[in-house]
């Protein structure tokens, strides 16, 4: 009878340990165009580098729609539902108590990541999700229309109008009827939030409620960047972008029927892509500034975060891992044209080459605005859900900037009674 020494049973035991815990593990994979290609990419090197194995599972595109089913997941304890998920800039501390700590994983890592993301990912100095994409509003434009009519990126909110107005009419003359502006995402819903604060921050209307907690939205020039909006639909935007979030925004411009686009960087390099009819056509710049000379552009992004009810909490760590190391991130870049966390990545030779337009974007994302997040608490959703709706109202013409303001201040002041929390 053949008998094990001491080493090759160690071994043997080890083997069958490590068979023993393998599990399914679920992640969410990002519903955009490419989306299944990057997770197909990520589970090959997870199944690969791990005993375990990986399924998907998709969330609703919608900011507002995911959010309510992780909390409706996350209130029924549901452990199995999913183990690694998305989260978006502005929930960190709203599911503080539903993730995973991450800092003895990962902390040591702090300095290779942009400091925002890192930061607005830290509750009470401890890191509940890692960075996986960076993203501010920036704006797109046709450099070919821009040639032909002899006008240059607007540098205000002014000239865009005016630029956007010249050469809507122009084309338009020439036969391409539904031609249009500008678009952006106008749909009653966290974009709109978005854009909202771009316009009334660089009017120095400010933040809606600033770093102390204070609410400070009902002011005149917070009401004239509002009105400044409403006189763009049915001018120079379509009143059918006031159904418009980011896809739809980016076919319209895509497709050719738009001069200027406020969007995530994402775009552009689908805007790139072989079968693109706008390939070697857009520009990208800063948003236009305020009559102040200031400029807005809102923080954005989505983190990587692990249910802190997860059956298999080491793997899941793992499978962060290599969701945000260099080479994923590289890879996400190709196949969904989303910008780096990882500041090194900025340097690299063959993304300066694949996204030239980074080197810009890697200022602009040094100038973003956070929305009124972390000092509104777990009751950031009500106060989004107060200004998009508010935002909307004026847009689709029911009431004008200084009735919104004051109805907004009314709304917050509901919101927050005895104190953001």
């Amino acid at each position: 009878m053949k008998t094990l020494t001491l080493s090759a049973l160690t071994v043997a035991l080890a083997g069958f340990c490590q068979a023993s815990v393998a599990d399914t593990l679920r992640m969410e994979c990002p519903v955009s165009p490419g989306g299944k290609e990057y997770c197909k990419y990520i589970k090959d090197r997870f199944e690969k580098q791990t005993q375990h194995q990986l399924e998907f599972i998709e969330f609703p595109s919608g900011s507002d729609e995911k959010l309510a089913l992780l909390q409706q997941l996350f209130a029924a304890n549901d452990e199995k539902a999913v183990d690694v998920f998305e989260t978006d800039s502005i929930w960190i501390g709203l599911l503080d108590k539903q993730t995973l700590d991450l800092t003895d994983a990962m902390g040591a890592d702090k300095e290779k990541f942009f400091p925002g993301p890192w930061q607005n990912n830290s509750v009470n100095g401890r890191l509940k999700a890692v960075p996986g994409y960076i993203d501010t509003g920036v704006l797109f434009y046709r450099k070919d229309l821009l040639e032909k009519y002899q006008e240059q990126p607007p540098k205000t909110w002014p000239e865009l109008t005016r630029i956007a107005t010249k050469i809507q009419a122009a084309e338009r003359n020439e036969g391409k009827k539904n031609f249009w502006g500008l678009v952006f995402q106008g749909k009653s819903y966290e974009g709109l939030t978005c854009n909202a604060l771009e316009w009334v921050n660089s009017w120095g209307g400010g933040t809606f409620i600033d770093e102390k907690g204070n609410i400070t939205i009902n002011n005149p020039k917070a009401a004239q960047a509002l009105d400044m909006a409403k006189g763009w639909i049915g001018t120079i935007a379509p009143k059918g972008v006031l159904g418009y979030k980011e896809e739809e925004s980016r076919s319209v411009f895509q497709n050719g029927d738009a001069l200027f686009m406020r969007n995530w960087p994402y775009a552009y390099q689908l805007s790139q892509a072989d079968d693109s009819p706008l390939k070697g056509k857009v520009g990208v710049t800063a948003l236009p500034v305020g009559p102040e000379g200031k400029g807005a552009t809102a923080l954005g992004g989505w983190h990587w975060s692990v249910n802190g009810n997860t059956k298999n909490p080491q793997a899941a760590i793992e499978l962060v891992k290599i969701l945000t190391d260099n080479d994923s991130q590289k890879t996400r870049l190709k196949i969904l044209g989303h910008a780096p966390t990882r500041v090194a990545l900025y340097d690299d030779k063959e993304v300066q080459t694949l996204a030239p337009h980074l080197t810009m974007f890697r200022d602009i994302f040094a100038q973003a605005v956070p929305r009124p997040a972390t000092v509104t608490k777990a009751q950031y959703p009500r106060v989004s859900n107060a200004i998009f709706n508010v935002t909307f109202s004026v847009l689709n013409g029911k009431e004008d900037g200084k009735k919104a303001v004051a109805d907004l201040e009314k709304r917050l002041t509901r919101t927050k009674a005895s104190g953001w929390r």
